[in-house]
C-alpha cells in the first residue's frame, strides 16, 4: 500500500470512528491553551475513558502501535507511516491529549518492550497498547529533587518478594493509574547510581497511598505516593538488580525524544494570532515581534522532528540530543507565555468574559511546570553540555562515596 493509500484509508477510518464514539470538542468554544488540565475527578475520569475507547479502536483495527514489530502488537509500518497516522488523528480526533496516556504509550511500554521479560511484554504490552491499563512513573522524591539518583525509596529482598517503603512525588496521573515504574534503593552500600533497582508495581497493592497536588494552575495532574511495607514479587521486577539507573535512562531518553507527543500541550501560534487580532494589538510592533520569536521556535521544533525522524529510521537510539530538545520545547512555551502577557495585559488575569482572552491564563500558570518535569533546564543543560559537547563534568562531593555515606554527610536519611 502506497503512503497515499494509506493515508486515504486512515482518514477515512478515523472519521467514521469518531463520529460513531460520539467525540466532540473539550470546550463549548473549542479554545484550550491549557499546559495542565482542572478537571473534576468525574471529568477526568470520562476524558481517559475516552481515550482508552479510542486506543482499544486503533488497536484493533491495527492503527495502535504502527512503526512497533508484530510480535509486540505493532504493524511492522515505518515512522513515516506512524507519523502520516498522528497527524490525520490530530486533525480529525478531538479528543485532549491527557499525559498519563502518552506516559503509558511512549516512555513505559517502550522501556518493558526493550528491557523487559518475556513474561512481562506479554501481561503489560497488549494491554498497555490496547487501552486496558495505565501506567505512571514513580521516580520523583522529595528529598532528591532533580538529582534523581540520590533516592531513598528502599527495597529488601523477602524471599521471592521485595518489600518497599518510601514517598514519591510530582508523580502524573497516579491517581488514574493501574500501574507505576518504580525506582528503589537496594543497595545503599553501592554508589547512588549502582545501588537502584526497577520494578513494576499495582498502584492498589497494599500499602500504596496516593495523595492528589493541588496545582497554581488548578487542576491535580500531580501526586504523591506513600508505599508502606509494599510487596513486590521478584517477577515485577524490570532488568536486573542493581542496573535500575539504566532502566531510569532508557525511559527518560523516551520522555525527552518524545517532544512530538507534547508539542500540541497549551497555546500555539495561531491561537496568539487569532487573540491579538481579536483585540486589533496584531499591528502592535512589540507584538509582532514576540509572535515572529513563537513562529520561529514551531518552525525549528517541525525542522528537529523530521531530523529526528531520519535518526530513527537510520537506527539511532535515544541519545543526549533528547535534552536540547527539551529545553528547546520549555523556551518555546515560555515565549508563548510572554507574547500572551504582552497581548492580553490585564485580561490575562481578570476573566472580562471576551472568548479566548482568561483562558491564556492557563498557559502561563502551567508553562513553569514543563522546566522542571521530566528534568530541570539545569539538568539538560548539563547534559548536553557534558555529552554532547564534552565539557568536564561539574564537581561533585559525593564522588567515591556510597549513598549511606553521602547521605550521612547531609544529615539526610
Amino acid at each position: 500500500m502506497s503512503p497515499s493509500e494509506f493515508e486515504t484509508r486512515a482518514r477515512a477510518w478515523v472519521g467514521d470512528v469518531v463520529a460513531r464514539l460520539g467525540f466532540t470538542a473539550a470546550t463549548d468554544d473549542g479554545f484550550d491553551v491549557s499546559v495542565f488540565h482542572d478537571l473534576s475527578t468525574d471529568a477526568e475520569l470520562a476524558l481517559l475513558d475516552r481515550h482508552r475507547a479510542w486506543q482499544r479502536e486503533k488497536f484493533a483495527a491495527g492503527y495502535g502501535a504502527l512503526a512497533w514489530p508484530a510480535e509486540y502488537g505493532g504493524a511492522d509500518a515505518g515512522t513515516d507511516i506512524a507519523e502520516a497516522f498522528a497527524r490525520i488523528e490530530n486533525e480529525l480526533c478531538p479528543l485532549p491529549p491527557h499525559e498519563l496516556v502518552s506516559v503509558t504509550l511512549h516512555l513505559i511500554a517502550p522501556t518493558i518492550r526493550l528491557l523487559g521479560t518475556e513474561d512481562q511484554k506479554r501481561q503489560f504490552l497488549p494491554a498497555m497498547l490496547g487501552g486496558e491499563l495505565l501506567a505512571c512513573q514513580l521516580f520523583s522524591e522529595p528529598a532528591a529533587g532533580s538529582d534523581l539518583a540520590d533516592l531513598g525509596t528502599r527495597a529488601v529482598r523477602d524471599g521471592d518478594d521485595w518489600i518497599v517503603s518510601g514517598q514519591k512525588v510530582w508523580t502524573s496521573g497516579a491517581q488514574f493509574a493501574e500501574w507505576g515504574e518504580l525506582l528503589a534503593r537496594t543497595d545503599p552500600d553501592q554508589p547512588k547510581h549502582a545501588g537502584i533497582t526497577a520494578f513494576l508495581v499495582p498502584l492498589d497493592a497494599p500499602g500504596v497511598e496516593v495523595r492528589p497536588i493541588r496545582q497554581m494552575s488548578g487542576g491535580s495532574s500531580f501526586n504523591e505516593v506513600f508505599l508502606d511495607n509494599v510487596r513486590i514479587p521478584d517477577s515485577h521486577r524490570l532488568g536486573e538488580v542493581g542496573q535500575g539507573w539504566s532502566v531510569a535512562l532508557t525511559t527518560l531518553a523516551f520522555e525527552r525524544e518524545g517532544g512530538s507527543n507534547t508539542a500540541g500541550i497549551g497555546g500555539q501560534f495561531t491561537q496568539l494570532v487569532d487573540t491579538a487580532r481579536r483585540l486589533g494589538r496584531d499591528t502592535d510592533p512589540r507584538v509582532r515581534e514576540q509572535l515572529a520569536r513563537v513562529y520561529l521556535r514551531q518552525q525549528l521544533a517541525t525542522v528537529d522532528q523530521l531530523r529526528d525522524r531520519q535518526a530513527r529510521d537510520g537506527g539511532a537510539a535515544p541519545s543526549a540530543i533528547g535534552s536540547i530538545r527539551k529545553i528547546q520545547w520549555v523556551d518555546k512555551l515560555a515565549a508563548v507565555s510572554t507574547a500572551a502577557r504582552t497581548v492580553l495585559g490585564r485580561s490575562l488575569v481578570a476573566d472580562t468574559g471576551v472568548p479566548g482572552t482568561y483562558a491564556w491564563n492557563a498557559h502561563v500558570l502551567g508553562a513553569p511546570g514543563y522546566s522542571i518535569a521530566g528534568g530541570s533546564d539545569q539538568i539538560q543543560r548539563n547534559i548536553v553540555a557534558e555529552r554532547l559537547l564534552g565539557l568536564p563534568a561539574e564537581p561533585r562531593a559525593d564522588r567515591g562515596l556510597t549513598w549511606r555515606e553521602a547521605r550521612s554527610r547531609t544529615g539526610a536519611h
